[in-house]
């Protein structure tokens, strides 16, 4: 089948590079020239793991192209994949002027009937809009062509994108046509042919049940970290706590690791675009607010526990930052919690040395550039470079290689051996032992 993904970023560009992978013709269009060039010669602007691979072989054997001529590629395609950014809006809101910009784009250069595919997280009644504005441009242009809008949300977890889109545990389709239930059937045929992996449900019930997911996975991290909170001073373990309600079937081990807060493109957009909704439509989220609002704060424990220690003047001190990405697996810093800590402790005087295995050009972008221009921040090359002279470890990102470290080593570099655990990745008997200070979440 041929396709069209319309956006080069993360989605689209997993999404484009995964059905060429499974057969389908695919071109990834986009309107930066420069990104489209650096694709075609294998330069991809974001890390996920596995993914160059698959592009880097789908673009030679031709069943994946770039490119910026949507008009050109409009031509003999019937299926259109909106994959562009919904970046919020200073009220919460999700933007739509890219979904419904590029919309228009394809309101004007269709020749055929086509399906129309909001890949990008979208508010529920996208695909209305989505859909007026096709009209529109077609009525400009005196044509008659029969078209389909579908709601096909992503769930797509950073750092195993690929695997999550060629092993998907369901698809999601919103459709009001027996046509387009038909197309997207055999589009996604051979990501279905152990079961049947596919929901079809009513467009706007698509649309709301990636924002209800997020935001049930958010909440649970949320709820964890309240508990975390508590658990710190009542003089309990969360981790013991974690273990205990994680054997319970009914609710799980996943995303119940108390830390210092979520963040990346997805959960804290996606539950503020929720809130948004909620009230413009008469109802107050009373849960969803708390959950914003416990992860705000969340976000300032680590900090706040440095200062507890060191006292609020942090003039001399220099911290030892491992991790600056939002989650590992990705060099993702959108809301990072390395950022809102690292403002913490700049503010109060003191040095930082980090290091990551793979965000420091990304983190680069994300800071402010005066944080490196007067020397408040060093980004290390090497995790133990980053030790050198420090007052503490802040663990903030729990990267495999962080997970495991030599202690001994550390002791010989470090100028104070104070350990904040911000994933609760280490055990603190035995850290303790090896003759450190241990501070953990909830712990």
């Amino acid at each position: 089948m041929k396709l069209t993904i319309i956006g080069t970023g993360y989605v689209g560009l997993v999404t484009g590079a995964c059905f060429s992978e499974m057969g389908s013709h695919v071109t990834c269009v986009d309107i930066d020239e420069k990104k489209i060039n650096n694709l075609k010669k294998g330069i991809l602007p974001i890390y996920e793991p596995g993914l160059k691979q698959i592009v880097v072989e789908n673009f030679k054997e031709g069943t994946l192209e770039f490119s910026t001529d949507l008009a050109r590629t409009a031509k003999d395609c019937n299926l259109f994949f909106i994959a562009v950014g919904t970046p919020p809006g200073e009220d919460g809101s999700a933007d739509l002027q890219y979904v419904l910009q590029v919309a228009k784009q394809i309101g004007q250069h269709i020749t055929d009937y086509a399906v129309i595919i909001d890949k990008s997280t979208v508010p529920v009644g996208t695909a209305d809009h989505v859909r007026a504005v096709i009209e529109q441009e077609l009525e400009k242009r005196h044509l008659d062509i029969e078209f389909d809008v579908v709601s096909n949300p992503e769930f797509l977890k950073e750092g195993a994108a690929v695997n999550d889109f060629l092993k998907p545990d369901r698809i999601i389709v919103g459709a009001d046509s027996k046509k387009a239930i038909k197309m997207m059937r055999r589009l996604y045929a051979p990501f279905s042919r152990n079961h049947d992996k596919m929901l079809f449900m009513n467009v706007r019930d698509a649309e709301m049940t990636k924002y209800a997911a997020n935001s049930m996975l958010a909440t649970k991290i949320s709820f964890m970290n309240e508990i975390s909170n508590i658990c710190d001073r009542l003089g309990v373990d969360v981790e013991n706590v974690r273990k205990g309600i994680g054997s319970d079937s009914r609710i799980g081990y996943s995303f119940i690791y108390p830390g210092c807060g979520y963040g990346g493109s997805c959960f804290p957009k996606d539950v503020k675009a929720l809130i948004k909704t909620s009230k413009d439509a008469g109802f107050e989220p009373t849960l969803l607010d708390s959950v914003e609002l416990r992860n705000n704060k969340q976000k300032l424990v680590l900090g706040t526990k440095i200062k507890k220690r060191f006292g609020n003047d942090l003039s001399g001190k220099l911290f030892c930052i491992w991790g600056l990405s939002f989650k590992p697996g990705t060099d993702d810093m959108r809301e990072a919690s390395s950022l809102v800590l690292m403002e913490t402790l700049i503010h109060a005087g003191a040095k930082i040395q980090a290091y990551d295995p793979v965000a420091t050009d990304q983190a680069k972008k994300e800071m402010p550039a005066t944080w490196i221009n007067q020397g408040d921040v060093i980004l290390a090359q090497e995790q133990y470079q980053a030790l050198e002279d420090s007052d503490a470890l802040i663990l903030v990102t729990e990267w495999k290689t962080f997970r495991q470290p030599d202690f001994k080593k550390m002791i010989g570099k470090m100028r104070q051996t104070v350990v904040f655990d911000g994933r609760n990745q280490y055990d603190p008997e035995e850290v303790k032992e090896l003759g450190f200070e241990y501070h953990g979440i909830g712990r």
